[in-house]
């Protein structure tokens, strides 16, 4: 989904760069080190209660330290939403994974006014390692089911490397705690008509041990995903319901005519059928006129912030 927007000057000084962390000693002083050499000082690290020394080494390395009130990314997120106020503010995680060299590529689509909010992606070009098999066909298998869902063009939407306006990161409503927050991002910045694109980024192998678990957090991320097409449109649901009751009742149509020409009449199995059919397709309609409705909501709130 690509509109555009108001061209913005974007200079280091309009910027936070949001760092959640748990247990990163390895790789949060590099992060950071890395961000004030381009000029990028304004820094807030939200820790999770870690039991290194991450917190230390952040306040070291001349970053804003807050511990989480809660538990859990997508909760340090929405924390840190509430407390920051700049023009954009820049997620990204505090293992080393990703390039703090790429902000300026992050940046660029909202400088020229063509999106507001940017995902980094990973799964063009990721170092040896940077991934387990396991983790790239989960990642793949999480984002086609995306786009099937959304009818969204984007391949990375679970990128912790990401630039959002102050208008994306002040009104999106996060309720996931864990690492479903990326999805959740990605939805809410769809749901409230903000436009949205992915570019490009360096992957590189993690400092310290992971604490995903690629089963486990996968499951629950293809769960939110699922879940979440309430709040970008709950109209595919009835889409869906539509198409299965059609479906049943082609089924049960073919055998009863295939019956009745053998001279053995079902009126019972008949009537079911007439009502799948006519069920699925009062689905259908009612989910295109939800659908639509949706549309005009979501221009409608891109009109009044344009104003």
């Amino acid at each position: 989904m690509l509109n555009i927007t108001k061209k913005q000057d974007i200079t280091p000084e309009d910027v936070t760069i949001i760092i959640p962390t748990l247990n990163e000693e390895e790789g949060i002083g590099k992060v950071i080190d890395a961000f004030k050499k381009l000029g990028y000082g304004n820094i807030l690290v939200i820790d999770g209660n870690s039991k290194d020394r991450t917190r230390e080494v952040a306040g070291e390395k001349g970053a804003k330290v807050i511990v989480q009130s809660g538990k859990g990314k997508g909760q340090a997120v929405a924390e840190a939403f509430s407390m920051v106020d700049t023009d954009v503010a820049v997620l990204i995680d505090g293992d080393g994974t990703y390039d703090p060299n790429d902000i300026e590529e992050m940046l660029e689509p909202i400088r020229r006014g063509v999106a507001e909010h940017v995902i980094g992606n990973r799964l063009v070009n990721f170092e040896d390692g940077a991934f387990t098999r396991l983790n790239l066909f989960g990642n793949k298998v999480l984002n086609w089911l995306f786009r099937f869902l959304y009818g969204v063009e984007l391949y990375d939407i679970l990128s912790g490397y990401r630039a959002l306006t102050r208008d994306v990161y002040k009104n999106v409503n996060l309720l996931k705690h864990g690492f479903e927050v990326e999805a959740e991002l990605t939805v809410e910045t769809l749901a409230n008509g903000f436009s949205i694109i992915e570019v490009p980024i360096n992957y590189h192998r993690r400092h310290g041990d992971t604490k995903l678990s690629p089963l486990g957090d996968g499951l629950r991320i293809g769960r939110t995903i699922a879940e979440l097409l309430v709040r970008y449109n709950p109209a595919k649901y009835l889409y869906f319901l539509g198409v299965f009751f059609l479906l049943l009742g082609f089924i049960s149509g073919v055998y009863v005519v295939y019956e009745w020409l053998n001279h053995v009449s079902h009126d019972l199995l008949a009537i079911v059928t007439a009502i799948l059919v006519l069920g699925g397709v009062q689905f259908l309609v009612i989910g295109f006129v939800m659908s639509y409705m949706f549309k005009v909501m979501v221009e409608i709130k891109r009109s009044m912030r344009q104003k």
